[in-house]
């Protein structure tokens, strides 16, 4: 990288990295949550993907009933440390707050749920018994992948009586949650505060252990009753253009997987920053870019603001920190000798939509200009895993890479399972999580006969609520 952003000192640091959302003070948490209306059939429940019962947890802080708050969400969602800080909140629970219809400010379920979360993990030695391993049924299941999806059909199925291994070809488990988030909402070690948990009811974690190389795939079908695939997505997509393999490019996930596993002063970033791409993702890395000490972020996008997928939200926090949008803008090439210079840039019109129903883009002719930059940060989405679907492990995919499963999340090979963004192509950890349930259930189904929905067959309700709410979880 040709010019590094100057360092910043510790005190600097810490604060530009400080918790987004910070949590709430006890008092504080009390107060919003006797604002509650505790609906009947609340809005926030049915908006919630994995269908926490968030009156009931809520009522349970305003009685100071913690223990009790926390089995609420966790029954429903063994993620919601992680859901908490990271979930659309304004797209969903909070959405769907009966207040925004009164033209008042909804209640905060995000912080309440992290509330009631952080104090069961900051009392991990009493809390942990809430949750035991089950007695075994006999019944082996395999989990490729080592993210919020492999993690909540494993927790699920392990509470059943299932003895489960997780199979992760990282160094350490958790996925995306581990390794993708923006620093200043989630630590990686906060993250795996969650796997912990998942341990701790008896499921096996393999890491460093890539399937097809270090496991065939034959012996792992042999060996289980059942497999679920939770791979998530693969590298960033590559821009396609001349210079994309000069030194200061570098794609978003790594950049922010540096973040999350280095010291902040040992990351390098560069002065002049370019990030092309308007997702989240693409936030996060001009956030943090910025926040590292960059002078000048810009962000390149080839539609206008109203087409850009980044929550609005996430928006807001680019533009709090001063990042640049350069809208209607496509890169044409990357400018530089021995390292990035600069970024060669065309204007853009819309035309017709195209097969993702948004108008598309067209290059105007004779609009190219060139933008100074040291460091190009690619954040284009991330590639469907095709090949390792269809050649390892033999399973058809959609027409857009993705793995095609049915309703219950079952593949083209009946034994095979699939949940989260290698099925769905990106979306929330809520919506992962809300997957690996639903696979957990159709897994059980499949294997036993039993429907734990209808036959009530299970008193606990950590069953219960796997099959209650699995049901309505796909789509």
């Amino acid at each position: 990288m040709k010019n590094l952003a100057p360092k910043l000192s510790d005190a600097e640091y810490e604060k530009n990295f400080a918790d987004i959302t910070p949590p709430f003070p006890p008092h504080n948490a009390t107060l919003e949550a006797k604002r509650c209306l505790f609906c009947f059939d609340a809005p926030c429940t049915r908006a919630c993907p994995t269908h926490i019962d968030i009156p009931a947890f809520i009522k349970k802080i305003t009685s100071g009933n913690m223990r009790g708050s926390a089995n609420k969400i966790l029954d429903a969602n063994i993620l919601g440390m992680s859901c908490a800080r990271v979930c659309p909140v304004g797209s969903l629970c909070e959405g769907a707050c009966v207040y925004n219809e009164r033209d008042t400010e909804p209640i905060q379920i995000g912080r309440l749920q992290r509330f009631s979360i952080d104090w069961f993990y900051a009392n991990w030695d009493k809390t942990k018994e809430m949750f035991k391993p089950a007695k075994p049924n006999g019944k082996k299941v395999a989990c490729i992948g080592g993210g919020p999806s492999s993690l909540s059909c494993a927790f699920y199925l392990a509470q059943l009586g299932y003895a489960v291994t997780i199979y992760d070809k990282n160094d350490k488990p958790g996925g995306l949650n581990t390794y993708g988030i923006a620093r200043y909402k989630m630590s990686a070690e906060e993250a795996l505060k969650e796997v912990k948990l998942v341990e701790h009811v008896g499921v096996k974690f393999k890491q460093n252990c890539e399937i097809g190389k270090d496991v065939k795939v034959e012996k792992l079908t042999k060996d289980s009753d059942a497999i679920f695939i939770g791979i998530g997505l693969g590298q960033t997509e590559d821009l396609g253009i001349p210079g994309e393999d000069l030194p200061g490019v570098v794609d978003a996930i790594t950049f922010i997987d540096e973040l999350k596993h280095k010291k902040l002063r040992d990351v390098r970033v560069g002065r002049r920053v370019a990030v092309i791409g308007a997702g989240n993702t693409s936030v996060d890395a001009a956030t943090q870019a910025k926040r590292l000490g960059a002078e000048m972020v810009m962000v390149l996008y080839r539609r206008t603001e109203a087409e850009m997928p980044a929550y609005n939200y996430e928006y807001e926090i680019a533009k709090k920190d001063r990042c640049v949008y350069y809208f209607l803008t496509a890169p044409k090439r990357i400018i530089g000798k021995a390292a990035v210079e600069g970024i060669e840039c065309v204007r853009m019109k819309l035309g017709k939509p195209d097969s993702s129903g948004r108008p598309a883009p067209e290059p105007v002719p004779r609009s190219e200009f060139v933008l100074e930059c040291d460091m190009v940060i690619k954040s284009l989405g991330q590639k469907k895993q095709r090949d390792f679907v269809q050649k390892v492990l033999g399973l058809k995919t959609d027409d857009r890479g993705r793995i095609a499963v049915d309703d219950t999340l079952q593949t083209s090979n009946p034994k095979f399972y699939a949940g989260g963004d290698c099925v769905n192509g990106g979306r929330e950890v809520v919506n992962a999580v809300a997957h690996g349930k639903r696979a957990a259930w159709a897994i059980h189904k499949r294997i036993t006969g039993e429907d734990i929905d209808l036959d009530g067959l299970w008193k606990n309700e950590t069953i219960r609520r796997v099959a209650n709410t699995a049901k309505h979880q796909y789509a």
